[in-house]
């Protein structure tokens, strides 16, 4: 089957590194790439910023369109403005974009996916011009009341590349139709629109009050493609603050002193 031509800017692109990862996207003269605030790392002459209004799609909008897009992405976490990196001279560029903590970052190519991917409402870092970056309401009470972090997610619709990051390792997998994933709601990054998204109630009173792992998860049903993350942001957060705000009880009160003077701590 022929694929359709593409209407957002055609990039070039490179990852590089393991754990902290950046992508180096290599433009032609007068492509644009857009990204989120705080992701830029560097670029080489002849690149121009400019900061953008919107949804980042480069559609034509009067001031209102502009609002309404914008204060949907600051719904998902987002900043009210992106910027915009187009190469004004008359070679090849490059513009390169950091991942803000340790993980992967994951290439999408929207033209490949059917045009349109839904993904955790923090996780689009970068993409090619004409990529429309937009809210993902799950209109289900179950899921509104409970989803947590899964509630209100990001949309990115387009026919370009996109690129979203990752905390920890990232699984792939690629559901089969009436194929049901349980997951958890923090660790979901992507997936495709043809998956039916729902949350469900672990049932079980041990479960709800010793599992430990929260009352509800989210469940995933085929066909599509599904897009994991083994550390999310937020339970990194969670485990940093409760070390930060606990004494360490594990250790005996000499070893405990000793520990906490070899950490810098000690009086």
């Amino acid at each position: 089957m022929e694929i359709s031509q593409r209407t957002n800017h055609e990039i070039d692109f490179q990852i590089h590194g393991e754990e902290m990862q950046c992508v180096e996207i290599e433009l032609d003269p007068e492509e644009s790439a857009i990204a989120e605030a705080g992701s830029f790392m560097m670029m080489e002459d002849g690149v121009q910023m400019q900061t953008i209004f919107g949804d980042g799609s480069g559609k034509e909008q009067g001031i209102l369109g502009k609002l309404w897009s914008a204060g949907k992405r600051v719904l998902t976490g987002e900043s009210l403005f992106m910027t915009a990196y187009t190469n004004m001279s008359h070679v090849k560029r490059k513009v390169t974009f950091a991942s803000p903590y340790p993980g992967k970052i994951i290439s999408m190519d929207l033209l490949q996916l059917g045009g349109k991917m839904i993904c955790q409402k923090d996780a689009f870092l970068c993409a090619a011009k004409g990529v429309n970056i937009g809210i993902e309401f799950q209109r289900k009470l179950g899921t509104g009341l409970f989803g947590g972090e899964g509630f209100i997610m990001q949309k990115l619709e387009g026919d370009g590349l996109a690129f979203v990051h990752a905390g920890g390792y990232v699984m792939e997998k690629t559901l089969i139709p009436g194929e049901v994933l349980k997951i958890d709601t923090g660790c979901i990054v992507a997936f495709t629109p043809s998956c039916d998204y729902d949350i469900q109630f672990i049932g079980g009173i041990k479960n709800s009050i010793f599992g430990g792992e929260g009352l509800f998860f989210a469940t995933l049903r085929g066909p599509g493609r599904v897009w994991l993350q083994s550390l999310p942001i937020s339970r990194l957060a969670a485990r940093i603050l409760t070390y930060a705000t606990t004494k360490r009880k594990e250790e005996g009160s000499i070893l405990g002193g000793l520990g906490n003077m070899l950490d810098g701590d000690g009086r």
